[in-house]
C-alpha cells in the first residue's frame, strides 16, 4: 500500500490513540534506564524487546508518541519492506535521533522503492523537517534509470506526476510529439505549460517554407488544445516555424491570450491585425470574437464600430462587443445597462463586469426589478453584484 493518505493517518491516529487511552496500545517494548532524571550522568533510556516483534507491532511503535520507542523500533525496521513508509515519515520527526535513523534506512534504501513511495515523500517534504527525503527522491530520478521517471509520469498524485515530468524534461527522456500531446491532454496546468515549453523548445530554429511539415506532429495537438494556454504556445512557436500568416484563425480566438499571442506572431511577421478585425467585424457572425479582439488592439475611432454590434442578433457577438468596449475603456452605462435583461447569460456576465466600476450610475429601479422571482437566474446573479457594489444591500 503506497497510499500516502492511509499511511499519515495511521501515524496520527496511534499518536492520538496513545494519547486518549494509553492502556489500548500495551506495546511489548521494555524501556529501561531513567527516563527522567535531572542528573547529569544518568544513563539514557534504552528499549528493548524480548522477542522478534512483527510487523504489526512494529508499525505501532513507529507510530508511539515517544521517541525512545519510535527509535528502537527503526532500528528493526531495516529489513522490512512493509513498513518503508513509516520510515519516510519518521525522517521529518521532530526528534533528533528517530529522525537520524530514519534518514540512514531511507539513503540505503533501492531506487525502485523510493520511487514507488513518491506521493509520500513529496507529501512529507512539505514538512519543515521533510527536504531531505523529497531531495533524495528527485536526485534518484536524475541521475537512476530513465524507466523510474518514465513510470511516474502518468501517476495520479499531482506533485508526483510533476516532479516526473519535470525531470524528465530536464533530463531529455520526452520526445516533442510526446510532450505536445501530453500538454494537450493532461489536467494539470503545471504539467501542461512544462511540457508545451519543451515541446516548442525541441522545434529549433529553422528557415524555409516546408519547414512547417516537419513540426505538424508537435504544434497539431498544442493548436488544438482545448486549454488556452497550450494554445497559446502552439500559436507563438508558428513564430519559430516562420508561418505567420497561420496565426490568423486565432485572432478570434475565444481565449483573450491566445487572441493576444496571434496578434504578436501576425506583426512579427509584418502584419497588422486591427484592419483584419475590422473586416470581420463587419460580418461577426462566424467569428464573434472579432469585436472584443478589436477592441484589445484598436483605437478611439473603432469605438463605434464596437458599439454597433451590442444589437447584434448573435449572444455571441453582442457578450464580445461588451469585451471590446471594456477594453477600448469606452463604456457606456446607457449602452450597457439595457443588456442586463438580455436572455444570454454570457451577455449579461460581460455587462455586469463593465458595469461593477461604475454600479451607483446603474437606476436602482432596474436592479431590483431583475430581482423578481421570474427573471432567470443569471439576471438576478447580477443585479445582486451590481447592488453590492453600490453599497446597497441586496
Amino acid at each position: 500500500m503506497t497510499d500516502p493518505e492511509s499511511w499519515i493517518g495511521l501515524d496520527f491516529g496511534v499518536r492520538e490513540l496513545a494519547w486518549a487511552r494509553p492502556e489500548l496500545l500495551h506495546s511489548k517494548a521494555s524501556p529501561s534506564g531513567r527516563l527522567l532524571s535531572w542528573k547529569r550522568n544518568a544513563p539514557l533510556p534504552t528499549v528493548t524487546w524480548p522477542r522478534q516483534p512483527g510487523d504489526a507491532e512494529l508499525a505501532l511503535a513507529l507510530c508511539h508518541p515517544d521517541g525512545h520507542i519510535r527509535a528502537a523500533a527503526l532500528g528493526r525496521s531495516g529489513e522490512r519492506p512493509a513498513l518503508f513508509a513509516l520510515v519516510v515519515i519518521r525522517c521529518a520527526d521532530w526528534a533528533g535521533p528517530v529522525r537520524a535513523g530514519a534518514r540512514a534506512l531511507l539513503a540505503e534504501a533501492p531506487p525502485h522503492q523510493l520511487a514507488a513511495h513518491a506521493a509520500l515523500i513529496l507529501r512529507v517534504g512539505r514538512r519543515s523537517r521533510g527536504g531531505f527525503a523529497q531531495d533524495l527522491l528527485t536526485g534518484v530520478l536524475r541521475t537512476g534509470p530513465a524507466s523510474q521517471a518514465e513510470a511516474l509520469l502518468n501517476s495520479g498524485d499531482r506533485a508526483t506526476a510533476r516532479l516526473a515530468h519535470r525531470v524528465s524534461v530536464e533530463r531529455r527522456l520526452l520526445p516533442g510529439a510526446r510532450l505536445a500531446r501530453t500538454a494537450a491532454r493532461h489536467p494539470d496546468v503545471v504539467v501542461q505549460d512544462l511540457c508545451a515549453n519543451a515541446a516548442v523548445a525541441t522545434l529549433g530554429e529553422g528557415t524555409g517554407e516546408g519547414i512547417f511539415d516537419g513540426f505538424a506532429e508537435i504544434l497539431a495537438p498544442l493548436l488544438g488544445s482545448r486549454r488556452p494556454r497550450v494554445r497559446s504556445a502552439g500559436v507563438t512557436a508558428l513564430h519559430r516555424a516562420r508561418r505567420h500568416a497561420d496565426a490568423e484563425p486565432y485572432l478570434t480566438d475565444r481565449s483573450a491570450l491566445v487572441r493576444a499571442c496571434a496578434r504578436w506572431v501576425l506583426r512579427q511577421g509584418g502584419t497588422d491585425p486591427a484592419p483584419l478585425y475590422r473586416a470581420m467585424c463587419t460580418d461577426p457572425t462566424a467569428r464573434p470574437a472579432a469585436a472584443a479582439g478589436l477592441g484589445e488592439c484598436g483605437a478611439c475611432e473603432d469605438t463605434d464600430l464596437v458599439r454597433a454590434l451590442l444589437a447584434h442578433p448573435a449572444p455571441g457577438v453582442r457578450a464580445c462587443a461588451v469585451a471590446g468596449l471594456r477594453a477600448l475603456e469606452a463604456v457606456s452605462v446607457a449602452d450597457v445597462r439595457p443588456l442586463l435583461n438580455d436572455p444570454s447569460a454570457d451577455v449579461v456576465r460581460q455587462s455586469t463586469k463593465a458595469l461593477l466600476p461604475r454600479a451607483c450610475d446603474v437606476p436602482r429601479e432596474q436592479l431590483r426589478a431583475l430581482l423578481a422571482e421570474d427573471r432567470p437566474r443569471h439576471q438576478r446573479v447580477a443585479a445582486i453584484r451590481l447592488l453590492r457594489a453600490a453599497g446597497v444591500h441586496a
